[in-house]
Protein backbone atom coordinates (compact mmCIF):
# COMPACT_ATOMS: atom_id res chain seq x y z
CA UNK A 1 0.00 0.00 0.00
CA UNK A 2 2.68 2.47 1.26
CA UNK A 3 4.11 1.73 -2.60
CA UNK A 4 0.88 2.60 -4.08
CA UNK A 5 0.70 5.74 -2.14
CA UNK A 6 3.93 7.04 -3.27
CA UNK A 7 3.42 6.55 -6.81
CA UNK A 8 -0.37 7.81 -6.34
CA UNK A 9 1.38 11.22 -5.23
CA UNK A 10 4.55 11.32 -7.74
CA UNK A 11 1.77 11.01 -10.56
CA UNK A 12 -0.23 13.69 -9.02
CA UNK A 13 2.88 16.05 -8.54
CA UNK A 14 4.10 15.13 -11.99
CA UNK A 15 -0.07 16.19 -13.72
CA UNK A 16 -0.34 19.35 -10.97
CA UNK A 17 2.72 21.06 -12.60
CA UNK A 18 1.01 21.19 -15.91
CA UNK A 19 -2.32 22.96 -15.13
CA UNK A 20 -2.83 26.11 -16.57
CA UNK A 21 -6.46 26.90 -16.02
CA UNK A 22 -9.37 26.73 -13.25
CA UNK A 23 -11.03 23.99 -15.53
CA UNK A 24 -8.15 21.57 -15.60
CA UNK A 25 -7.06 22.20 -12.07
CA UNK A 26 -11.12 21.05 -10.82
CA UNK A 27 -10.79 18.11 -13.43
CA UNK A 28 -7.57 17.25 -11.72
CA UNK A 29 -8.99 17.37 -8.61
CA UNK A 30 -11.81 15.23 -9.29
CA UNK A 31 -9.76 12.12 -10.59
CA UNK A 32 -7.70 12.35 -7.19
CA UNK A 33 -10.14 13.13 -4.09
CA UNK A 34 -13.34 13.51 -5.52
CA UNK A 35 -15.72 10.57 -5.38
CA UNK A 36 -14.56 8.47 -7.64
CA UNK A 37 -11.08 9.38 -7.26
CA UNK A 38 -7.76 7.63 -7.05
CA UNK A 39 -7.27 8.05 -3.08
CA UNK A 40 -11.24 8.22 -2.69
CA UNK A 41 -10.70 4.65 -4.34
CA UNK A 42 -7.61 3.29 -1.69
CA UNK A 43 -9.37 4.73 1.14
CA UNK A 44 -12.72 2.53 0.69
CA UNK A 45 -10.18 -0.79 0.54
CA UNK A 46 -10.05 0.01 4.14
CA UNK A 47 -12.79 -2.43 5.11
CA UNK A 48 -11.00 -5.03 3.78
CA UNK A 49 -7.89 -4.75 5.59
CA UNK A 50 -7.02 -7.05 8.88
CA UNK A 51 -8.74 -5.08 11.99
CA UNK A 52 -4.91 -4.97 13.36
CA UNK A 53 -3.28 -3.19 9.99
CA UNK A 54 -6.04 -0.28 10.01
CA UNK A 55 -4.48 1.87 12.15
CA UNK A 56 -0.65 1.52 10.35
CA UNK A 57 -3.15 2.07 6.76
CA UNK A 58 -4.95 4.39 7.81
CA UNK A 59 -1.74 6.56 8.99
CA UNK A 60 -0.32 6.12 5.58
CA UNK A 61 -3.43 7.52 3.68
CA UNK A 62 -4.04 10.33 5.99
CA UNK A 63 -0.15 11.61 5.53
CA UNK A 64 -0.66 10.93 2.22
CA UNK A 65 -4.00 12.74 1.54
CA UNK A 66 -2.14 15.43 3.43
CA UNK A 67 1.01 16.19 1.28
CA UNK A 68 -2.12 15.41 -2.02
CA UNK A 69 -3.92 18.11 -0.49
CA UNK A 70 -0.91 20.15 -0.14
CA UNK A 71 0.17 19.95 -4.33
CA UNK A 72 -3.27 21.15 -5.09
CA UNK A 73 -3.26 24.27 -3.00
CA UNK A 74 0.16 25.21 -4.90
CA UNK A 75 -1.40 24.50 -7.88
CA UNK A 76 -4.63 26.73 -7.15
CA UNK A 77 -2.38 29.42 -6.07
CA UNK A 78 0.02 29.33 -8.89
CA UNK A 79 -3.18 29.37 -11.11
CA UNK A 80 -4.96 32.24 -9.68
CA UNK A 81 -1.67 34.16 -9.85
CA UNK A 82 -1.60 33.70 -13.60
CA UNK A 83 -4.94 34.71 -14.01
CA UNK A 84 -4.14 38.09 -11.63
CA UNK A 85 -1.13 39.15 -13.89
CA UNK A 86 -3.03 38.45 -16.84
CA UNK A 87 -5.27 40.99 -15.84
CA UNK A 88 -2.77 43.67 -14.56
CA UNK A 89 -0.94 42.98 -17.64
CA UNK A 90 2.82 44.09 -17.85
CA UNK A 91 4.74 45.41 -15.45
CA UNK A 92 4.49 49.15 -14.96
CA UNK A 93 7.99 50.98 -15.69
CA UNK A 94 8.04 53.65 -12.68
CA UNK A 95 10.61 55.70 -14.50
CA UNK A 96 8.16 56.40 -16.78
CA UNK A 97 6.62 59.85 -16.74
CA UNK A 98 2.84 59.38 -15.05
CA UNK A 99 0.04 60.14 -17.28
CA UNK A 100 -1.23 62.40 -14.83
CA UNK A 101 1.78 64.58 -15.28
CA UNK A 102 1.26 68.62 -14.48
CA UNK A 103 0.77 70.92 -11.57
CA UNK A 104 -1.50 69.18 -8.85
CA UNK A 105 -4.49 70.37 -6.84
CA UNK A 106 -5.46 71.62 -3.40
CA UNK A 107 -7.77 70.26 -1.43
CA UNK A 108 -11.00 72.19 -1.69
CA UNK A 109 -10.92 72.45 2.30
CA UNK A 110 -7.35 73.42 2.22
CA UNK A 111 -8.12 76.10 -0.74
CA UNK A 112 -11.39 77.85 1.47
CA UNK A 113 -9.19 77.64 4.77
CA UNK A 114 -5.97 79.63 2.73
CA UNK A 115 -8.88 82.38 1.55
CA UNK A 116 -10.29 82.80 4.24
CA UNK A 117 -6.83 83.26 6.12
CA UNK A 118 -6.27 85.87 3.61
CA UNK A 119 -9.15 88.06 4.31
CA UNK A 120 -8.65 88.24 7.41
CA UNK A 121 -5.21 88.54 7.24
CA UNK A 122 -6.11 92.26 5.51
CA UNK A 123 -8.21 92.85 8.26
CA UNK A 124 -4.97 92.62 11.04
CA UNK A 125 -5.26 89.11 12.24
CA UNK A 126 -2.60 86.75 12.68
CA UNK A 127 -2.77 83.04 12.16
CA UNK A 128 -2.27 80.91 14.97
CA UNK A 129 -2.34 76.98 15.31
CA UNK A 130 -2.81 74.92 18.38
CA UNK A 131 -2.60 70.72 19.42
CA UNK A 132 -5.18 68.65 18.25
CA UNK A 133 -4.66 66.64 22.28
CA UNK A 134 -5.79 69.20 24.32
CA UNK A 135 -7.00 69.22 28.09
CA UNK A 136 -10.47 69.82 30.18
CA UNK A 137 -8.82 73.07 30.93
CA UNK A 138 -8.63 74.73 27.49
CA UNK A 139 -11.12 73.22 25.94
CA UNK A 140 -14.03 73.36 28.96
CA UNK A 141 -13.17 75.12 31.85
CA UNK A 142 -11.46 78.50 30.69
CA UNK A 143 -14.16 78.15 28.57
CA UNK A 144 -16.49 78.86 31.53
CA UNK A 145 -18.20 75.57 30.60
CA UNK A 146 -19.18 73.63 33.41
CA UNK A 147 -18.67 69.92 34.32
CA UNK A 148 -22.22 68.76 33.98
CA UNK A 149 -22.48 71.10 30.65
CA UNK A 150 -23.80 68.13 27.95
CA UNK A 151 -21.13 69.11 25.55
CA UNK A 152 -18.34 67.52 27.98
CA UNK A 153 -20.10 64.16 28.42
CA UNK A 154 -18.87 60.90 26.97
CA UNK A 155 -21.44 60.75 24.31
CA UNK A 156 -20.13 64.07 22.57
CA UNK A 157 -16.53 64.23 23.21
CA UNK A 158 -13.65 61.51 22.48
CA UNK A 159 -11.73 61.20 25.68
CA UNK A 160 -8.62 59.55 26.21
CA UNK A 161 -8.31 56.75 28.80
CA UNK A 162 -6.74 57.64 32.21
CA UNK A 163 -3.44 56.00 32.14
CA UNK A 164 -2.37 58.26 28.67
CA UNK A 165 0.08 60.43 29.08
CA UNK A 166 1.07 63.61 26.56
CA UNK A 167 4.60 64.45 27.43
CA UNK A 168 4.15 67.72 25.09
CA UNK A 169 0.52 68.84 26.70
CA UNK A 170 0.83 70.08 30.29
CA UNK A 171 -2.40 69.69 32.62
CA UNK A 172 -3.60 72.66 34.66
CA UNK A 173 -4.92 70.06 37.25
CA UNK A 174 -3.97 66.86 38.00
CA UNK A 175 -6.75 64.82 37.65
CA UNK A 176 -8.08 66.48 34.86
CA UNK A 177 -8.31 64.01 31.28
CA UNK A 178 -6.77 64.74 28.00
CA UNK A 179 -9.55 64.72 24.97
CA UNK A 180 -9.60 65.39 21.26
CA UNK A 181 -10.43 69.14 21.03
CA UNK A 182 -14.09 70.02 20.16
CA UNK A 183 -13.33 73.43 18.79
CA UNK A 184 -10.73 75.58 18.19
CA UNK A 185 -11.62 78.38 21.08
CA UNK A 186 -8.56 76.44 22.87
CA UNK A 187 -6.47 78.11 20.59
CA UNK A 188 -7.62 81.23 21.90
CA UNK A 189 -6.60 80.66 25.23
CA UNK A 190 -3.51 79.42 24.81
CA UNK A 191 -3.10 82.31 22.87
CA UNK A 192 -3.89 85.21 25.72
CA UNK A 193 -2.53 83.21 28.30
CA UNK A 194 0.78 83.77 26.60
CA UNK A 195 0.13 87.56 25.50
CA UNK A 196 -1.33 90.46 26.84
CA UNK A 197 -3.56 92.47 24.37
CA UNK A 198 -4.33 94.13 21.84
CA UNK A 199 -4.44 91.14 19.79
CA UNK A 200 -6.15 89.87 16.66
CA UNK A 201 -5.83 86.28 15.95
CA UNK A 202 -7.72 83.47 13.75
CA UNK A 203 -7.14 79.59 14.91
CA UNK A 204 -8.32 77.46 11.81
CA UNK A 205 -7.58 73.40 12.48
CA UNK A 206 -9.36 70.20 12.55
CA UNK A 207 -11.75 69.20 15.40
CA UNK A 208 -13.95 65.99 16.54
CA UNK A 209 -17.52 65.22 17.67
CA UNK A 210 -19.01 62.02 18.47
CA UNK A 211 -20.98 62.42 15.31
CA UNK A 212 -23.00 60.26 12.96
CA UNK A 213 -21.65 60.37 9.56
CA UNK A 214 -24.07 61.47 6.98
CA UNK A 215 -24.43 64.07 4.46
CA UNK A 216 -23.66 67.04 6.54
CA UNK A 217 -22.10 65.34 9.59
CA UNK A 218 -18.80 64.21 10.75
CA UNK A 219 -17.29 62.84 13.51
CA UNK A 220 -13.71 64.71 12.30
CA UNK A 221 -14.51 67.88 10.52
CA UNK A 222 -13.11 71.53 10.37
CA UNK A 223 -13.17 75.03 12.14
CA UNK A 224 -11.92 78.80 12.01
CA UNK A 225 -12.86 81.01 15.11
CA UNK A 226 -11.53 84.55 15.33
CA UNK A 227 -10.69 86.57 18.51
CA UNK A 228 -10.20 89.95 18.44
CA UNK A 229 -9.26 92.19 22.17
CA UNK A 230 -8.81 95.57 22.47
CA UNK A 231 -10.41 98.58 23.98
CA UNK A 232 -14.04 99.80 23.36
CA UNK A 233 -14.48 96.61 21.37
CA UNK A 234 -18.81 96.44 20.53
CA UNK A 235 -20.98 94.07 18.60
CA UNK A 236 -20.99 96.79 15.74
CA UNK A 237 -17.28 95.87 15.17
CA UNK A 238 -18.13 91.84 15.10
CA UNK A 239 -20.84 92.66 12.99
CA UNK A 240 -18.81 94.62 10.01
CA UNK A 241 -15.96 92.21 10.26
CA UNK A 242 -18.29 89.31 9.55
CA UNK A 243 -20.21 91.60 6.60
CA UNK A 244 -16.64 92.27 5.46
CA UNK A 245 -15.29 88.32 5.41
CA UNK A 246 -18.63 86.97 3.42
CA UNK A 247 -18.54 90.05 1.40
CA UNK A 248 -14.86 89.09 0.56
CA UNK A 249 -15.16 85.64 0.00
CA UNK A 250 -19.23 84.92 -1.50
CA UNK A 251 -19.55 87.95 -3.01
CA UNK A 252 -21.22 91.32 -2.14
CA UNK A 253 -24.65 90.18 -2.52
CA UNK A 254 -24.40 88.38 0.46
CA UNK A 255 -25.56 89.52 3.77
CA UNK A 256 -25.37 88.25 7.18
CA UNK A 257 -27.56 88.60 10.43
CA UNK A 258 -27.78 88.00 14.45
CA UNK A 259 -30.40 85.59 16.52
CA UNK A 260 -29.76 85.78 20.03
CA UNK A 261 -28.20 82.42 20.90
CA UNK A 262 -26.48 80.88 24.47
CA UNK A 263 -22.54 80.54 24.30
CA UNK A 264 -21.36 80.09 27.75
CA UNK A 265 -17.85 81.52 26.92
CA UNK A 266 -19.34 85.21 24.96
CA UNK A 267 -22.12 87.40 26.40
CA UNK A 268 -24.58 88.64 24.69
CA UNK A 269 -23.99 85.48 22.06
CA UNK A 270 -25.76 85.26 18.51
CA UNK A 271 -25.98 82.60 15.74
CA UNK A 272 -25.21 83.87 12.21
CA UNK A 273 -27.11 83.75 9.69
CA UNK A 274 -26.03 83.71 6.18
CA UNK A 275 -28.13 84.93 2.69
CA UNK A 276 -26.76 84.12 -0.53
CA UNK A 277 -28.89 82.83 -2.85
CA UNK A 278 -26.69 83.64 -5.87
CA UNK A 279 -24.76 80.96 -4.89
CA UNK A 280 -25.27 77.47 -6.43
CA UNK A 281 -27.87 74.83 -4.29
CA UNK A 282 -28.60 77.80 -1.79
CA UNK A 283 -32.02 77.35 -2.01
CA UNK A 284 -33.31 79.09 1.15
CA UNK A 285 -33.49 82.74 1.60
CA UNK A 286 -30.92 82.08 5.34
CA UNK A 287 -28.92 79.70 6.45
CA UNK A 288 -26.90 79.30 9.55
CA UNK A 289 -23.53 79.41 9.30
CA UNK A 290 -21.84 79.74 12.49
CA UNK A 291 -21.86 81.32 15.98
CA UNK A 292 -20.14 84.54 17.37
CA UNK A 293 -20.72 87.02 20.36
CA UNK A 294 -18.99 89.35 22.50
CA UNK A 295 -16.16 87.45 25.46
CA UNK A 296 -17.37 86.83 28.70
CA UNK A 297 -15.97 88.97 31.31
CA UNK A 298 -15.27 85.80 33.05
CA UNK A 299 -12.94 84.55 30.22
CA UNK A 300 -11.01 87.89 30.27
CA UNK A 301 -10.63 87.20 34.33
CA UNK A 302 -9.44 83.47 34.01
CA UNK A 303 -6.78 84.36 32.03
CA UNK A 304 -5.46 87.67 33.67
CA UNK A 305 -7.10 90.50 31.61
CA UNK A 306 -8.62 93.22 33.01
CA UNK A 307 -12.46 93.13 31.80
CA UNK A 308 -12.85 96.71 32.84
CA UNK A 309 -10.11 97.36 30.71
CA UNK A 310 -10.59 95.06 27.54
CA UNK A 311 -13.29 93.94 25.62
CA UNK A 312 -13.12 91.62 22.51
CA UNK A 313 -15.71 89.15 20.30
CA UNK A 314 -14.96 85.71 18.98
CA UNK A 315 -16.47 83.96 15.86
CA UNK A 316 -16.04 80.59 14.54
CA UNK A 317 -17.65 78.30 11.49
CA UNK A 318 -16.89 74.91 9.68
CA UNK A 319 -14.55 75.14 6.90
CA UNK A 320 -16.85 72.11 5.38
CA UNK A 321 -19.78 74.19 5.66
CA UNK A 322 -17.86 76.73 3.53
CA UNK A 323 -16.85 74.76 1.13
CA UNK A 324 -19.92 73.15 0.42
CA UNK A 325 -21.96 76.33 -0.19
CA UNK A 326 -19.25 77.91 -2.32
CA UNK A 327 -18.85 74.96 -4.46
CA UNK A 328 -22.05 73.54 -4.33
CA UNK A 329 -21.44 70.19 -2.82
CA UNK A 330 -23.83 68.73 -1.35
CA UNK A 331 -22.71 65.60 0.91
CA UNK A 332 -19.52 66.42 3.20
CA UNK A 333 -18.26 62.79 3.06
CA UNK A 334 -17.03 63.87 -0.15
CA UNK A 335 -14.05 65.90 1.22
CA UNK A 336 -12.86 62.23 2.95
CA UNK A 337 -13.48 59.86 0.21
CA UNK A 338 -9.67 61.03 -2.05
CA UNK A 339 -11.83 60.17 -5.20
CA UNK A 340 -9.50 62.00 -7.82
CA UNK A 341 -12.75 62.48 -10.16
CA UNK A 342 -13.81 64.80 -7.32
CA UNK A 343 -10.34 66.46 -6.40
CA UNK A 344 -9.16 67.39 -9.96
CA UNK A 345 -12.44 69.56 -10.26
CA UNK A 346 -10.62 72.18 -8.10
CA UNK A 347 -7.06 72.41 -10.15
Amino acid sequence: MQATLSALLAKASAEFVGLQSRADFEAAKARYVGPNGELTALMKQMGAVPKEQRPALGKLINEAKGQLQGQLDAALARISSAEIAAQLGPAIDPTLPSPDAGPGTSHPLTLVREEMCRILRKAGFAVVEGPEVETEYYCFDALSTPADHPARDAQDTFYFPAQARFGNISKKVAEEKYLLRTHTSSVQIRTMLKGKPPLRVVSPGRVYRRDTSDATHSANFHQIECLYVDKNVTVRDLKALLDYIFASLLGKNTKTRFRPHYFGYTEPSFEVDLSAQHLPKVNKEWIEIGGCGMVDPAVFEGVGYDSTVWTGYAFGMGLERLAMLMYGIDDIRYFYQNDLRFLKQFT
